[in-house]
């Protein structure tokens, strides 16, 4: 890669074309560029299918920023340490949607562990549009936060302050750093720390690190997600004609052996 800035980040996206990604053979998604900005959505819109968009080069220990601006309701987010040809990997999640999860983590056929600190919903007018975040009920939640999920954390950042954070209808930063060979994953959004994942000492049922070692290697790959609808959400997962859209994607090797951050 090129395009080396003075703190060490490159570009993971050019901005015009989806030269250095590529889609699985299987849930390929649909994605596009437009004005700078990639863009997620089923295929076809509506469909209920969606996919991933994966880079074509695989990295080890990295500090990765980016912004976002998914629709409501759009289940998304970026899996790190994926496998180039199937689907394993951890997940930071941008679960913009009901009960949904953001900055938190969930296992990608790694025992299928959460590990979250809390949960949003939405806020409507009178007419029944969105128009920002709020937290939770968690007596009316489909999906709760459980204190097991938050304590599956070495960090988890409260709600409220999420939300005074958070933009909505607007960009907002992501930036995730990821280090060792059985990873420390720490997230941040708009500068506020979120979560932080000791995926080493992570405790949770059929879950061992030995064997996800085992599985993912030292390094792998990053992805950004448009989610499937199921029988719990339906169009409350992903609604017909949602988007989510990326740009400024950019990486930082923190590997001591710089070869080691491609395949």
């Amino acid at each position: 890669m090129s395009d080396v800035s003075n703190d060490g980040f490159v570009p993971l996206f050019d901005g015009v074309s989806l030269a250095g990604w590529h889609t699985p053979e299987k849930h390929p998604a649909r994605w596009k560029v437009e004005d700078g900005v990639l863009i997620g959505e089923q295929d076809a819109p509506g469909s209920g299918y969606g996919g991933y968009l994966v880079s074509d080069q695989a990295f080890g220990d990295f500090d990765l920023k980016l912004e976002m601006r998914p629709d409501w309701p759009a289940d998304t987010g970026v899996m790190i340490r994926r496998q180039r040809d199937s689907w394993e990997g951890f997940q930071v999640l941008v679960d913009h949607r009901p009960s949904g999860g953001i900055g938190g983590f969930f296992g990608n056929g790694l025992a299928s562990f959460s590990a979250v600190p809390f949960a949003i919903d939405v806020v409507r007018d009178d007419a029944g549009r969105p128009t920002g975040l709020k937290a939770d009920d968690p007596a009316t939640s489909v999906e709760p936060v459980t204190e097991e999920k938050r304590a599956r954390l070495s960090y988890a950042a409260d709600v409220d302050d999420f939300l005074n954070v958070w933009r909505w209808d607007d960009w907002n930063d992501l930036r995730i750093r990821c280090v060792g060979a059985v990873p420390v994953i720490t997230t941040w959004i708009n500068g506020l720390k979120i979560a932080e994942l000791d995926t080493a000492t992570l405790e949770s049922p059929n879950y061992g690190p030995d064997a996800v070692l085992e599985v993912l290697g030292d390094s792998g790959h990053i992805a950004l997600e448009v989610h499937d609808n199921d029988a719990m959400f339906g169009e409350a997962r992903w609604g017909v004609g949602a988007q989510c859209r990326w740009r400024h994607i950019r990486i930082k090797d923190l590997s001591a052996d710089s070869g080691k951050a491609s395949l």
